[in-house]
Order: structure tokens, then C-alpha cells, then sequence
């Protein structure tokens, strides 16, 4: 059974590979939920679209999906929105995994709607996250993300005093995060960002300003705390950084 399961889902995730010590009562539960999933996923055929194995968690919905776009087994958890109200739309590339009370929300405005949200092969982003696009939001290949990400490629202007802050407008400059990136739980980039590829966020960041290749970064506001080398990381970057699996 077990040799079965690691089998088809290596159809997702070729490293895919199961605990020996799992037992077989988790692995029937599993397989039951994820059956469900796929079931769900056919749903977009109403839509006239082809699911490309898409697996739904309950209750997802989606908002504008005339522009959204999705690869190979995209998965998207329980309670997870989608709205692609949007110039350019939402775009998740193969094997996107979207963690359970998720938003992924380019714009809520009409008057002033955003650019876009896109994001590569190979991503997986824990639970309850908030991918704003409102001046576009782009995620590299490869990259995993803890829980409670947060990004907001958009401010509010506030220069005149003597008018309401709401009433200002806003100002959109984008956030675009690199390849192969390991960002922990709870970490919140901001408007105008760059991360480069290779990178590593600390959890419980505020990225403010933007960082180049390979950097290991973390604190409220974010800095630099070392640069990835072939050399083994010290103790105390390990003892900053906190791995969330995906």
C-alpha cells in the first residue's frame, strides 16, 4: 500500500518518500483526503477549464477565474480564496501548494484594480497567508514559505495633513521574491522589495528594504546577518532561523 501511494504522489513530487514508521491507518486516511481533493478539482471543468489534476481542500473558492492560470497539481488547502481581480491575473505555476486559510487577493478595489500575482514551480506556502498584488507580487521557483506570510506590494499616501489618509490614493512599487528561498513562519515583506535568489528570511521578519543573492536575513526591521558560503552556517544562525515544512 505504502509502496503504492509514494508511487503516484512522485507524479507531483518526484523526491517524494514516506516514513517507515507511518502506520497504515494514516496512510488510508491520507489517501482518502487527497481522493476527495481531486474529486474537488474537477470542479473547474464547469468552467470550462482543464483542472491539470488540481487538488481543492473544502470550502475554496475562487473570484475572476476567467484570469487565473495554473500548471500540473496545483493544491490549493481547506478555506482558501482566490481572487484575480487583477490587469494580469494570478498565475501558480506545477506543483503549487497554497496552505488552508490562505488569500491570495491581487486587488479588492474596483476603481483602482492591481497588477498581478505569479508564482513558480515547485513553491509551497504554509497556512493562513496573505499574497496581496495589488503592484504585483512574484515568487521564484523552488521556493518554501512557513505559515503566516504576509506581503502588501502597495501604501497608502499620507503627505497632505489636512485631507483624509483613505482618501489620498495609494502608491504601488511590487515585491519580487527570487529562486530557491526559504522563508520562515510569520515573516511580512513590504512594499518595493527585492529578494535575490537563494535566499533565507528569519522567522517573524519585516522586510523593508531589499537584499541581494544568497542572504540570510532577519529581525523587525529585517538586516543582513550573513551571506550564504559553501561553509557550514554557525550555531547561532541556526538558532534565529525556524524550518517550517510545507
Amino acid at each position: 500500500m505504502k509502496k503504492l501511494v509514494v508511487k503516484i504522489i512522485k507524479l507531483r513530487s518526484p523526491y517524494f518518500t514516506i516514513d517507515d514508521d507511518l502506520n497504515s491507518g494514516a496512510v488510508l486516511q491520507f489517501i482518502w483526503i487527497q481522493l476527495w481533493s481531486i474529486i474537488r478539482g474537477f470542479r473547474m471543468l464547469l468552467s470550462f477549464r482543464n483542472p491539470k489534476g488540481m487538488l481543492l481542500g473544502k470550502r475554496v473558492s475562487f473570484f475572476n477565474v476567467s484570469k487565473i492560470k495554473w500548471g500540473k497539481f496545483l493544491r490549493l488547502g481547506n478555506d482558501v480564496y482566490v481572487s484575480a481581480l487583477a490587469k494580469h491575473g494570478i498565475e501558480f505555476g506545477d506543483n503549487v501548494s497554497i496552505g488552508a486559510f490562505s488569500r491570495v487577493i491581487v486587488s479588492t478595489s474596483f476603481n483602482n484594480i492591481g497588477e498581478k500575482i505569479k508564482i513558480g514551480n515547485n513553491v509551497g506556502i504554509g497556512e493562513f497567508a496573505y499574497l496581496g498584488g495589488s503592484g504585483g507580487l512574484e515568487i521564484g521557483d523552488e521556493c518554501i514559505v512557513g505559515q503566516y506570510l504576509s506581503c502588501h506590494p502597495e501604501n497608502h499616501n499620507y503627505e497632505d495633513p489636512e485631507t483624509s489618509i483613505r482618501l489620498q490614493g495609494v502608491n504601488r512599487k511590487g515585491i519580487k521574491i527570487g529562486k530557491n528561498c526559504w522563508i520562515g513562519s510569520k515573516v511580512t515583506i513590504l512594499d518595493g522589495v527585492e529578494i535575490g535568489d537563494g535566499c533565507i528570511l528569519a522567522a517573524g521578519s519585516v522586510i523593508t528594504k531589499s537584499f541581494p543573492d544568497n542572504s540570510i536575513i532577519g529581525g523587525v526591521p529585517a538586516k543582513l546577518l550573513k551571506t550564504r558560503t559553501h561553509e557550514n552556517q554557525s550555531d547561532d544562525t541556526r538558532n534565529v532561523l525556524r524550518h517550517q515544512s510545507v
